[in-house]
């Protein structure tokens, strides 16, 4: 990426919904350079937080259908007026760091809308689900003016819930599966859930949709209840992304659940308990950035490694080695 000189003409082309501009503004914010970072920190204080958007956060099992579902119910609501960002984080590769998968591509109809924006980025072994700089790309997103975020985890498992540490609402797509596929579903995840969508509701599907919706409702009644939100929630619905059925009853419940939690002041909040998370976040990635970047450390780190492959030294009797050094340092 070539050097971002003019943050300011950046930053107006993101507040006017330039996409292009959008796309360079996350693109510069997602970059690893020292230079790059020093402008994505002052792009993101000139931009503010004036503007703000519904923040979901989605994650789905393997082949449940989530670019389907995205497609369906992003041009459910660009057709209802709403602008809509899609964050679709891909697995990376191992060799290359670049995406494995292509959601982009998956979601042709959506991508062409004008009310939409979709942006792949590769999650980078980041653990969460979320790649490092997905709040940020979010925050790009509510200063170009989109109503609704949506944040597509890599997939479902117990790491992906730090997507709830940056969005409003939780939803996790599941398919019609049997008992044994309930049992694989972490309980973690399920905790954190606000709205399961039970996709593939049609056709031969539908009857077996039917009664994994009434088995994940059984489940999450056995679940703690979060007393901060209305007594029917978390709860299961039953959809079908290819027909679109259900999407409409499942915006609602999204909608009344945000009203709620504005009501009660539990939105804001949530958001504050969400800045300080990230904040002691990005300190800890400070601290271990600042640890690779010395060339000192850099060669401690290196042959204490070396003693762990040898089997001269414990991974914690080496840590603590090399941690002593930059304290005194």
């Amino acid at each position: 990426m070539r050097k971002v000189t003019d943050i300011q003409t950046l930053a107006q082309g993101v507040q006017s919904g330039d996409r292009r501009a959008l796309a360079r503004a996350i693109t510069l914010v997602e970059s690893g350079r020292a230079d790059h970072r020093a402008d994505a920190l002052s792009l993101l204080d000139t931009l503010g937080t004036a503007r703000s958007a519904m923040r979901i956060g989605l994650s789905g099992t393997p082949g449940v259908g989530k670019s389907t579902f995205i497609e369906s119910f992003g041009l459910m609501l660009t057709a209802a007026g709403k602008r809509v960002a899609v964050l679709a984080v891909d697995p990376s590769s191992a060799r290359s760091g670049g995406s494995i998968l292509g959601d982009k591509t998956r979601m042709e109809h959506l991508a062409r809308d004008p009310n939409a924006f979709i942006r792949p980025s590769p999650s980078q072994t980041q653990l969460g689900g979320v790649a490092r700089r997905s709040r940020e790309a979010v925050a790009l997103c509510e200063a170009a003016g989109f109503d609704i975020v949506l944040i597509e985890t890599v997939g479902v498992g117990q790491s992906e819930t730090v997507v709830g540490h940056m969005a409003d609402l939780f939803v996790l797509l599941l398919a019609p599966a049997g008992g044994d596929e309930l049992q694989g579903v972490k309980r973690g995840i399920m905790e954190m859930a606000d709205l399961i969508l039970v996709n593939k509701a049609d056709g031969g599907l539908k009857e077996q949709a039917l009664r994994t919706c009434a088995d994940y409702a059984g489940a999450l009644r056995l679940l703690r209840k979060r007393p901060q939100d209305p007594a029917e929630f978390p709860k299961a619905r039953p959809v079908s992304a290819l027909e679109t059925e259900g999407l409409a009853d499942a915006w609602a419940d999204m909608q009344s659940l945000a009203a709620w939690r504005r009501e009660q002041g539990v939105w804001e909040a949530t958001r504050r308990a969400q800045a300080s998370y990230w904040f002691a976040e990005d300190v800890k990635n400070g601290v271990l950035d600042h640890l690779q970047a010395d060339p000192n450390i850099a060669a401690q780190i290196a042959t204490a490694e070396a003693a762990v492959k040898a089997g001269a030294l414990t991974p914690s009797a080496a840590a603590a080695q090399v941690l002593a050094m930059w304290k005194g340092a």
